[in-house]
């Protein structure tokens, strides 16, 4: 029987070690976690001694690695391999799936099609699945355009976050249900964030004033695990992040709500409220 697994994000817990971001996972009764992992080497040596301990215990526990790369002025040909050298790094941890924030919105569309094609060799290769996610900056900032690659590639495999596209459509999608509809197929995990047509994070989904953008989403993500829901299970993260996704007062800095409480209680929320 098909079901979903929730999984705890490590954006915006940098300051703890990897025992004490495993901790905040288990304790909080998420079925695995998802990572963009520190280039420290420390870090990476304990990161992986916790996961096999984990693994021992609970050999269904789910790992997401994330490719997450920093800005730079650079190539396409430059950009693919750094690319090609993080997802290599990889492989020692055998994730569950990796969610790629692949391309870059201002490279052409060959550009970004050579790109694509280099990271579905790699997942091919190694057999590990590669999701590319839905996301402002990358291939797939756009709703049309993002249907001009699936022509192309037809078998991609998306991380669905509409928020970007609320943000880059400045509009709740309302006059996009189409595009929706042909984009849905292809999600195969969700970000379970709460965005508008200003930002990608609202300040507190939970909040009266942002009722309806709440159901909003909760019904995409309802759309989406209505069509997966014979044939996989779903991965769900909880994906309220830190500043500056996290609105805060000015002069102080404080966040205008706790993080880690709105992923705690957003994976109850959908637990109560998805159907599957």
């Amino acid at each position: 029987m098909s079901t979903i697994k929730y999984l705890y994000p490590h954006w915006g817990t940098k300051q703890n070690t990897p025992s004490d971001f495993f901790y905040l996972a288990l304790s909080n009764y998420f079925d695995g976690i998802e990572i963009n992992l520190p280039e420290d080497t420390i870090f990476r040596r304990q990161f992986q001694d916790a996961l096999n301990s984990i693994k021992l215990e609970q050999p269904d526990f789910i790992c997401v690695l994330q490719q997450v790369l920093g800005i730079q002025k650079e190539s396409p040909k430059d950009y693919l391999s750094r690319v090609l050298v993080t997802l290599e790094k990889m492989l020692p941890y055998q994730p569950n799936f990796i969610n790629s924030h692949t391309g870059k919105d201002h490279y052409s569309f060959s550009e970004n099609c050579n790109i694509i094609e280099a990271i579905e060799a790699f997942s091919s290769k190694h057999n590990i699945p590669v999701l590319h996610e839905i996301h402002r900056g990358r291939f797939t900032f756009h709703s049309k355009t993002t249907l001009n690659y699936l022509e192309k590639f037809p078998n991609l495999k998306f991380v669905g976050d509409l928020s970007h596209w609320c943000v880059v459509s400045e509009s709740m999608l309302e006059d996009q249900e189409e595009l929706i509809t042909k984009i849905i197929p292809h999600i195969h995990h969700i970000h379970a964030r709460v965005g508008f047509e200003q930002s990608p994070q609202v300040n507190h989904p939970f909040a009266p004033e942002w009722q309806l953008h709440l159901d909003t989403f909760t019904q995409w993500w309802q759309e989406i695990i209505d069509y997966h829901s014979s044939k996989r299970d779903m991965t769900i993260t909880p994906e309220f992040g830190p500043y500056p996704y996290m609105p805060q007062l000015p002069f102080t800095k404080e966040p205008l709500a706790d993080q880690h409480e709105l992923n705690c209680k957003m994976k109850t929320q959908l637990k109560l409220n998805l159907t599957y």
